[in-house]
């Protein structure tokens, strides 16, 4: 049995590279692969920050001659003189010789012309200059950063149409057991598969494209279905048969694969049979059954492989150290991965419960890591969250 850090530094030693697809941008997600550099300058222009009035700042002038007005989109012909101004409206161009805009709640009209009250107002007030945030030919994202909903939209606004993306790993989803039905009149002995309705949740967050293939407790079978995948997929996944029973067969078939065994288990509770297999390159995690154990072993290490496939600069879970609200002792030798809730800046544990148990995950949105060389924290001892993707 190797240790978590030991797991985790191992299998990122093995992770395959993927190529890149150019991806329209309105589809596009994940993590970009290759810098991305903007087209534009961002504003595009000099433009009004507000509804107001657009004119030329001296200090000395205290009335406007109104001569136009612009609205967004449109563009005012000719240049204003000295003592005009025009109407303007958030997001509009500025027009020539204008560097100033007037709030309307400040403007005081009298049919064509214009005052204002704010006592405050000065050269360049209420004006997004050229560039101002973005200027052409910068660097907005990285290779790496994780392109969310405000990365897509600056690259919009920057003329950004497609950008490079590590294709979506193709994941094959082997769920072992005879134990298992959909049948909704339970015959004595079977209960539901839930793993594959967690697996399929988790893994479309993680954008892949997931095939699951049931198999029964026969090594034909699961020969069978490692092979397919082997053909059809990027990366692996087994749950079920990854102990040390007469009915657990995963790391025999995956020998009889031709695949090597790197590591099989860790001190760690949920999750202590989980096996990690190559294939020359191609990636195998045998995960338990227990979906509690799945579930964390996915985000603890199956979600971060993927997503460094995927380019991620920083793959892991967020980490975080927090005092606890209240005292912790912990039996046994083994690390573990407990559900928790982060409120008010302090870190409580919520019930422990058994690797087949999920009710408190439902209101965890941390993972408290209890490390095996500690046993015990009084409350407002700093322990490690790492927060639950969302």
């Amino acid at each position: 049995m190797i240790s978590v850090e030991e797991a985790k530094r191992i299998i990122m030693e093995h992770v395959p590279s993927l190529g890149p697809d150019i991806v329209a941008l309105g589809g596009a997600g994940g993590y970009v692969f290759k810098p991305v550099f903007a087209h534009y300058d961002h504003p595009l222009f000099d433009m009004s920050a507000v509804d107001g009035y657009a004119l030329t700042w001296d200090g000395s002038t205290t009335h406007w001659n109104v001569v136009g007005e612009i609205a967004a989109g449109e563009v005012m012909t000719g240049a204003l003189s000295s003592g005009e101004c025009a109407r303007i409206f958030t997001g509009a161009m500025m027009p020539k010789g204008a560097d100033t805009v007037v709030m309307q709640e400040f403007a005081v009209r009298s049919y064509q012309i214009m005052s204002h009250t704010d006592a405050r107002l000065r050269s360049g007030a209420n004006v997004r200059k050229k560039g101002e945030h973005v200027r052409q030919g910068d660097l907005v994202l990285t290779a790496g950063q994780r392109l969310n909903s405000a990365a897509k939209g600056l690259l919009a606004s920057v003329g950004v149409t497609d950008v490079h993306m590590v294709h979506a790993p193709e994941v094959l989803v082997i769920n072992t057991g005879s134990e298992f039905t959909t049948e909704r009149n339970l015959r004595p002995g079977l209960i539901f598969n839930s793993n594959e309705i967690i697996l399929d949740d988790l893994l479309q967050r993680a954008r892949t494209i997931a095939e699951f293939v049931p198999v029964a407790d026969h090594m034909s079978q699961l020969e069978e279905a490692i092979r397919y995948g082997l053909a059809n997929s990027d990366v692996l996944i087994s749950t079920g048969g990854a102990s040390v029973g007469d009915h657990d067969l995963v790391e025999e078939a995956v020998k009889r694969c031709g695949g090597r065994i790197v590591f099989h288990g860790v001190g760690q509770k949920p999750g202590k049979p989980m096996l990690f297999a190559l294939f020359g390159e191609k990636p195998f995690f045998g995960l338990p059954g227990n979906p509690r154990a799945v579930m964390v072993l996915f985000w603890e290490y199956v979600l971060p492989f993927l997503r460094a496939m995927q380019g991620a600069k920083e793959p892991w879970l967020v980490i975080d150290h927090l005092p606890i609200g209240h005292n912790l002792e912990v039996k046994g030798d083994r690390a573990e991965f407990r559900a928790a809730q982060v409120r008010g800046g302090k870190v409580t544990l919520l019930r422990d419960e058994g690797s087949h148990m999920l009710r408190s995950l439902i209101d965890a949105d941390a993972l408290a890591y209890v490390p095996a060389d500690r046993r015990s924290w009084t409350e407002g001892d700093h322990i490690e969250v790492h927060y639950i993707p969302r």
